[in-house]
């Protein structure tokens, strides 16, 4: 019988008993932490067994499980979890509102040439940028959904999207989804992993057309007779490839023509895509692969930051770019991606390996994750 910290002997009430619990471990005692409780006894079964067993019977009672080692033999922990939202999210509704606010900003200002004291004089004209607005942040939420969507369908603990503000030249950092809890097994961890990636690219296309199809918008005089320098966004693949397929032109010869901002929208798509991409921890290429090829991703990972590295030290030396903006995005993200490979990828509780459909969605992502790739994605240049 299982009996409580206090040594009463008695169960404790409120603490879920799942059958498989009772089957596969010994429970010796049951302790409470806050919200927390550990069973603490012995396991009858291999830990990655009693994982695959509890972590469905305990979903269903509202709890994540873990295994903790401890002197007086294993111990299971259970966190109780929300399926639901409790009150309104304001922390995500400020930062998304805040992020509105920031590409709001960027898009009149440095994609609009909306003048900074036509915006000091009448803060309303921000609004004629809300196409940039809806394309950039369109892409990113709609990643970002598609990775709570998933979570939620198969009763993975996940938040609404965060948002975060930033300044030029988009406006945003970007958007993450925060999850808690172990994944129940590698189809899981795919299904969540893959959804943003696929969700996101859609969204890509989709606005990548309407930028496309959409009048280049007029350059200020001043601007295009500028002699000053410039920043250049050159075409990934993919945006070369639809622009292709649709008959449209991606630039202009004529200096006081420039696409329409919604591009960008697209382009951000891409960018950011590839660096989700990246198959190393947490990312979401790292959980791709992690579903696709088991603990073998850590190999693969490894190699991610040296690769990166490479391309740096390529631009800089082979391609004589010297220490450009490109240089310093691939040695950034050299770094990060070592830093996320040390903390390590998802470690599903059920190993059992994917089927081939997954794994031909998995290749189709990465390979068209692939056309949203390029050597020097950033430049400043000379007009």
């Amino acid at each position: 019988m299982a009996r409580r910290a206090d040594g009463t002997g008695s169960k404790t009430p409120d603490a879920p008993h799942p059958d498989p619990l009772g089957t596969f471990f010994r429970v010796d005692e049951v302790r409470r932490d806050e919200d927390r409780i550990r069973y603490v006894g012995e396991s009858y079964v291999p830990e990655r067994t009693l994982l695959r067993k509890l972590v469905p019977a305990f979903r269903d009672a509202g709890y994540d499980v873990e295994l903790e080692h401890h002197p007086d033999g294993h111990v299971v922990v259970a966190t109780p979890f929300t399926h639901g939202r409790d009150g309104v999210p304001w922390t995500n509704v400020a930062l998304f509102f805040a992020t509105v606010l920031s590409t709001l900003f960027v898009g009149a200002y440095g994609w609009y040439y909306v003048p900074l004291a036509e915006i000091r004089a009448n803060p309303l004209t921000l609004l004629q940028a809300w196409p940039f607005t809806a394309a950039v942040l369109g892409v990113l939420m709609t990643h970002e959904l598609g990775h709570y969507v998933a979570g939620r369908y198969h009763g993975v603990p996940v938040s609404l999207p965060y948002v975060i503000p930033f300044v030029f030249p988009f406006g945003t950092l970007g958007a993450i989804i925060r999850m808690r809890g172990r994944m129940p097994s590698r189809k899981v961890l795919f299904d969540v992993g893959v959804a943003g990636p696929v969700a996101g690219l859609v969204a890509t296309i989709v606005v990548t057309v309407v930028g496309l199809s959409l009048d280049p918008i007029r350059v200020p005089a001043e601007i295009a007779a500028s002699t000053g320098t410039m920043i250049r966004f050159n075409n990934p693949p993919l945006l070369d490839l639809i622009a292709g397929l649709i008959g449209q032109p991606t630039s202009y010869t004529d200096p006081r023509l420039s696409a329409h901002p919604v591009v960008i929208g697209g382009w951000v798509g891409m960018f950011f895509t590839v660096l989700n991409l990246l198959p190393v921890g947490q990312l979401d290429g790292g959980h791709m692969i992690r579903a696709m090829v088991g603990p073998r991703q850590e190999t693969i990972a490894s190699l991610v930051p040296g690769a990166l590295f490479a391309i740096a030290a390529y631009l800089y030396y082979g391609a004589g770019l010297g220490l450009n903006e490109s240089v310093g995005l691939w040695a950034f993200w050299g770094l990060f991606s070592l830093l996320i490979a040390f903390n390590g990828p998802a470690e599903p509780a059920d190993e059992r390996r994917l089927g081939w459909p997954r794994l031909a969605v998995g290749v189709v992502t990465f390979g068209v994750g692939a056309l949203c790739f390029l050597l020097v994605p950033i430049q400043v240049v000379a007009p």
